[in-house]
């Protein structure tokens, strides 16, 4: 801003310029990417489809009739008015044991996917921001570690340590940090050349707030809709372990060792099998409605930024 004054004795008026603080150059920050989701019909759809599972997860154990160990009948008999659903292979009635059988999927798949997701943010920031040496090393660790199909590795440490809880949690934290590391480690490459970076290194700002305050927010966008996309694979991956018997034991009630004790009855009582199926199958299907929505809005806010 310029102004002008007159000294005494000179008829010339003198300019003068009022220094102005300098402004950081930083772009603005996108948020809500969620809510503006919500304006896309397959991620309400997304929401209903997971919300009824889930309430059913959480509220099921104070809606059944009976406990999941307890016999009730002869094995696999067909639903009537006091069995809604049958009984499964033992004898114990189905309903029951689904309504209480939703617990261990859900936790457990949210617990992993917040460790894989956590682990791999953390290692993707520090490589692609520290770059040379330290950015090589860590990427040959996650190509090592991503030469293993998730499921052989899944495989391979429940066998050697066992299926406890925590195992599961940490074996799909595992499988799941090297490509989120990898999606994070390009985000942080393109940001960390940007100019509200580079002002903000060249004021001292400590390289723990750069990487939080500065570099973070800016990799949310894939980091969000990788969170929804691996929150979807925790679900099928855990579900196959319990498949499997790699899980939760005998005699807990789950959904997935639902599908591997009862598929010998099949044909006798097919909503032994049915029930915990298409609980998984729905709640997959809502996350990854839940997930496209969020990209759509991600992409459509990059359109208007772009434009």
């Amino acid at each position: 801003m310029a102004l002008t004054a007159t000294r005494p004795g000179i008829s010339a008026p003198i300019e003068v310029v009022a220094a102005t603080p300098p402004s950081e150059p930083r772009p603005p920050r996108r948020r809500g990417y969620f809510v503006q989701s919500l304006a896309f019909t397959r991620t309400r759809i997304g929401l209903g489809l997971v919300g009824v599972v889930a309430a059913v997860a959480i509220f099921g154990t104070f809606l059944a009739r009976h406990n999941t160990v307890q016999f009730v009948g002869l094995d696999f008999s067909t639903p009537s008015r006091h069995l809604w659903a049958g009984t499964d292979y033992l004898g114990r009635d189905v309903m029951s044991r689904f309504l209480n059988g939703g617990h261990f999927i859900l936790i457990m798949s949210l617990l992993g996917t917040i460790l894989g997701v956590g682990s791999g943010t953390i290692v993707g920031l520090a490589a692609g921001y520290a770059g040379s040496r330290l950015d090589a090393i860590f990427m040959r660790l996650i190509d090592l570690l991503m030469c293993f199909p998730g499921l052989v590795l899944a495989l391979l440490l429940i066998t050697v340590i066992g299926g406890h809880p925590w195992v599961i949690v940490c074996v799909v934290g595992i499988t799941f940090m090297p490509h989120v590391a990898r999606v994070v480690r390009t985000a942080t490459i393109q940001t960390r050349e940007s100019d509200f970076v580079k002002y903000a290194e060249a004021t001292g700002v400590p390289l723990r707030r750069i990487l939080v305050h500065e570099i973070l927010p800016s990799v949310a966008a894939p980091l969000t809709v990788e969170f929804g996309l691996k929150c979807t694979q925790a679900i099928a991956l855990i579900a196959g372990l319990d498949f499997l018997g790699l899980g939760v034991g005998p005699p807990a009630a789950d959904w997935g060792l639902m599908i591997q004790e009862n598929q010998s009855g099949l044909v006798d009582n097919p909503m032994s099998i049915m029930l915990p199926v298409i609980a998984i199958v729905v709640l997959c299907i809502g996350a990854n409605l839940i997930t496209d929505g969020i990209g759509h809005a991600i992409a459509g806010a990059d359109r208007k930024v772009d434009g």
